[in-house]
């Protein structure tokens, strides 16, 4: 019999899941392994990630450019612990029982790496404080 409590997962949601959204999801994995389950998606999602962000994560020693953008799902709430939302508004399902974070990010839609670099660095300032908030 294990006595294992379950990982905790996260769901990360933005407008497109080219940006913030990977980023965050993409530092949750680098930083907490497998201590989190890590989900991100969009609620109306693009064709690819923004070339600008996988280049300021590779700056960071975090490869995205394998990832690609993923359509919320009801289910992928449902089977999320905490749902931290980025700017998609009233887009996002809430379920009773689940924790919600909202964080006001810059986006970084149509922006140069110069500009993504301090949102990622935010981004991974918050992911930081998150894996120690989830996991002790």
């Amino acid at each position: 019999m294990s006595t294992a409590t379950p990982r905790p997962s996260v769901l990360f949601v933005c407008v497109h899941n080219a940006g913030r959204s990977q980023m965050a999801a993409a530092f949750l994995t680098h930083l907490a392994g497998d201590r989190i389950d890590v989900r991100s998606a969009g609620s109306a999602p693009a064709d690819t990630v923004n070339p600008a962000v996988v280049e300021a994560m590779r700056e960071a020693g975090v490869d995205i450019s394998a990832e690609t953008p993923k359509v919320l799902t009801v289910e992928a709430v449902r089977a999320s612990d905490v749902v931290i939302t980025m700017g998609c508004g009233d887009s996002c399902p809430v379920f009773p029982g689940k924790r919600y974070l909202d964080w006001q990010l810059d986006d970084p839609a149509g922006q140069g790496v110069d500009a993504v670099r301090p949102i990622r660095d935010e981004i991974e300032r918050r992911i930081r404080g998150l894996v120690t908030d989830l996991t002790g």
